[in-house]
Parts: C-alpha cells; sequence; structure tokens
C-alpha cells in the first residue's frame, strides 16, 4: 500500500518545514509542500500528521542485541521491536554474543537471524581478535558495518591486548574499525587498589575512579595514534571524559573525518552523582563520569567533536544487576527511550533539534556510508519516525518492551512521545502498538 504522509512539520538537513510525502512501496517518491503534487495513485493512506514532527529514523550504530547465546537477557526480536517503539530504524550490533562473531561464518549466522526476527533495519560488526586477522582481510565491506575491536576488556574474552594484532587490524581493515577504549592495565591496577580498601563491598559509586578518565584517554590515544600511522578509518565508540575531546577534530553536516567519536544517551543525560540512587542500574564501561565530563561531552555534540549519539543498548536481568559491584554485570537497556532522552534534553536547552537529527541519523547514514537511508529525500528509503511533540509520558514496567524488563529511565517524565514508526515504507509501530511488518532489510554500504 502506498501512503501519503500530509502536514507535517519535516526536520531534515538542516531544515524544518511543513510539507507531505508520497511513500511508494518502500522508497520516499515525492515530497512536496501544500497542494503541489501531481498526482495521488488510488488506494493511497492518507496519515494528517499536522503539528506533529517528521524526522528520519534513528540509526543506532551500536548495541547489544544478544542473540544468539544469550537471548534471556534480550534477542534480536524484543530488542528490535523496544528499538522500533522508540523511533529507531536501524542499528549495528556488536560482536560479544556466544559465541563471539569472531568468523565471516557465525556473522552471517547472525544476520540469518535478523532477516527472520527484526522488525528494523540491521547490521553487525565483526569482532577482531588476537588472531582472527585472515578474517578481517575477508569482510565485504559493502555487506558488513565494521570492526569491532576491544582496546580494553569489557565483557567476555575479547580484549585485543597483541601490538601485532593492533597493528595489522588498523593496517588492513577494509572496514572502519570501531574501538572500546578502556586502558586494561590501569582499570585492573584501580580495581586490585579498590578490593585491598574495601574487599567485594564495593559502592557502584567507585565505578568512574575505577574505569576511570585516565584509562580511557590513555587506550583512546593509543587508538588515535594507530589510525594516525595508518592512515585507518577509526570510529572510538562511547567518549565518557572531557579529556578525550582533544583527540578529534570537528565534523560538521558537510565534512566527517576519518577519525571520529561517538557519545551515548547515558553519559549525556547521567553523571556519577546518579550512582548513589540508581547504583549498579547504570554501571555501564566506560563509566558514567562526573558531572562536568557530561557537559563536556553535550558541547561536544554541540560543536561537532562528537559525530554519531548512539545508545551502547546493553540489557542485563535484575537480578544480575542487584548482584555486588563486582558480580554485576556492566550495560543498561537504552533503544527505546533514547530518542525521548535526546528531545527531552532538547526541552531544557541542551541541544537543538538539528543536533539531534544530524548526529542520530545523517551523520550514522554517511560516516558509514549507508546507502539510502539517513535523510528525508526522495529516492530514499521511507525510513521515518514521527513525533508528538506535545505529548508526553514517563517509562513504566507496562510500556517497556525491552525483554530485561526495566529501563533506567523509570520515573522520568518525557515531554514528548514517538506516534509512529515507518520501516522501509511500513508502519513497525502506531500508537503504543508494535506492528511484525515483515519489512526489515539488511543495510548495504556504498564503498
Amino acid at each position: 500500500m502506498n501512503t501519503i504522509i500530509k502536514n507535517a512539520n519535516i526536520l531534515n538537513e538542516g531544515k524544518i518545514f511543513e510539507g507531505n510525502i508520497l511513500i511508494e512501496n518502500s522508497m520516499i517518491k515525492e515530497i512536496f509542500t501544500g497542494d503541489s503534487i501531481s498526482r495521488i495513485p488510488p488506494g493511497t493512506l492518507a496519515i494528517d500528521a499536522r503539528n506533529k514532527l517528521l524526522m528520519p529514523g534513528i540509526i543506532d550504530d551500536q548495541v547489544h542485541f544478544r542473540d544468539p547465546g544469550l537471548t534471556r537477557k534480550g534477542d534480536i526480536f524484543s530488542e528490535s521491536r523496544a528499538a522500533a517503539a522508540g523511533g529507531v530504524t536501524s542499528f549495528m550490533d556488536m560482536p560479544n554474543t556466544a559465541p563471539p562473531a569472531l568468523s565471516l561464518k557465525i556473522l552471517e549466522e547472525k544476520y540469518s537471524i535478523a532477516s527472520r526476527n527484526s522488525l528494523i533495519n540491521y547490521s553487525f560488526y565483526l569482532g577482531a581478535s588476537n588472531d582472527n586477522i585472515a578474517e578481517i582481510r575477508k569482510i565485504n565491506p559493502k555487506t558488513v558495518c565494521g570492526v569491532k575491536v576491544f582496546m580494553g576488556s569489557s565483557t567476555g574474552n575479547m580484549l585485543v591486548d597483541s601490538e601485532d594484532a593492533l597493528t595489522a587490524i588498523f593496517a588492513e581493515s577494509p572496514v572502519i574499525v570501531a574501538v572500546h577504549c578502556e586502558d586494561e592495565h590501569t582499570v585492573r591496577q584501580n580495581s586490585a587498589l579498590y578490593r585491598q580498601k574495601f574487599g567485594e563491598d564495593i559502592s557502584p559509586s567507585c565505578h568512574s575512579a575505577i574505569r576511570s578518565v585516565e584509562a580511557c584517554y590513555k587506550s583512546s590515544a593509543r587508538a588515535v595514534e594507530l589510525a594516525t600511522i595508518y592512515n585507518t578509518r577509526l570510529h572510538v565508540l562511547h567518549l565518557s571524559t572531557a579529556k578525550e575531546l582533544d583527540l578529534f577534530e570537528n565534523s560538521t553536516e558537510n565534512h566527517i573525518p576519518k577519525i571520529t567519536a561517538e557519545a551515548c544517551v547515558h553519559h549525556l543525560w547521567f553523571s556519577d552523582s546518579d550512582c548513589e540512587t540508581l547504583g549498579n542500574r547504570i554501571k555501564c564501561n566506560p563509566a558514567i563520569k562526573s558531572a562536568a565530563d557530561r557537559d563536556a561531552l553535550r558541547e561536544g555534540v554541540r560543536n561537532g567533536k562528537i559525530t554519531v549519539v548512539a545508545t551502547d543498548h546493553a540489557p542485563h536481568t535484575l537480578d544480575e544487576k542487584q548482584k555486588k559491584y563486582f558480580e554485576a554485570p556492566s550495560g543498561l537497556p537504552l533503544v527505546q527511550h533514547s530518542l525521548s532522552a535526546m528531545l527531552e534534553m532538547h526541552r531544557q536547552g541542551v541541544f537543538s533539534l538539528f543536533h539531534i537529527v544530524n548526529r542520530m541519523c545523517h551523520a550514522p547514514a554517511r560516516l558509514f556510508n549507508i546507502r539510502g537511508r539517513g535523510y528525508i529525500r526522495e529516492g530514499y528509503y521511507a525510513d521515518l519516525v514521527l513525533v508528538d511533540m506535545n505529548r508526553g509520558y514517563s517509562p513504566s514496567k507496562d510500556s517497556i518492551l525491552y525483554k530485561c524488563g526495566w529501563s533506567p529511565f523509570e520515573g522520568v517524565s518525557f515531554s514528548t512521545s514517538v506516534e509512529k514508526t515507518w520501516v522501509n515504507g511500513k508502519i513497525v509501530f502506531d500508537s503504543g502498538k508494535t506492528v511484525e511488518a515483515n519489512c526489515a532489510a539488511r543495510l548495504e554500504f556504498e564503498r
């Protein structure tokens, strides 16, 4: 069925204007104002979006949907469903599943799961290890988003700590090298010091001191050094400190540097003082740091030193999160509420609407050279989200779609809400209900 979205306030490429969009099959056929369209095909579904904000669907370049092997926490169906409810239309999933995606064979098995179960578009990173450079060399850059390198052990056994392996990855990867940067030696030293002082009864508020500013900066600086030497297309994930921003140059709508940085919504929203009330629920790697670090990251989003805003969505069960500090896993669920949180920060005067659409839609599409997505353009896929800027809500147990069943935003009052989400021209979320439209597609890259 064809669709016409009428009278929307369209947010796209530095402009907001009232207009209409004709969707034909999976594509944006025509964008027009007033009654200037030449012909509306018979049987076209008309949706009146008057006084609503229409923007490109969110592209989240860092999620952990836990499939395969960790599906008690989340799976591609459950988490893509939550993402659709949050206006996310495409995701890029990380390799630390079970088994870890360290070979192209395992990677293709993940693609197969997504082709059956995902409600939204998908891609997957190949994981790097100390000994799989042969697999990395074989990547088809048109069908795989990137290589993920843990330059600091976050979870599992995927730490890359061999200098020979790092050199080979940075010199030879045919795709973007996306890195988790925390210096392993520094983290282990800090952990030992706190264990010596407090034993196993360590407060979650110590997390930012254990996974410290120095640990992050030392590792990020090393990644940038390697990328500079080998002319690598480097993307440093989830910055958490003000100090790291000095390593990056400003990006703009028309210029994305070869070395880029991402910030995640939780590092932009929370500070380490929130650990007093939320404890292990907001324990994540890298740790949420000080309010000064948070404010510097916000400025980085505004001035372009941070190119992309994503989530690092990483669900764990509440039982796991309620364990003692060293036993509780790191990570928190975010995809259903990331756009709401960013729009709330807009209401607070932190970000403009143009910052949000650029960092969450346009920039990911350009950084990864995703074909036909990330913008509202004629001839592009109709990945869209309609937002009611005047109807708020508060996340609660009965509305949370994550398989883990909880959110760090429970009880927060958001001023806006996602009304509809389209993926490839079909509605996958509509007024509080998800729709299994069987329309998701594997992302393609123009390289």
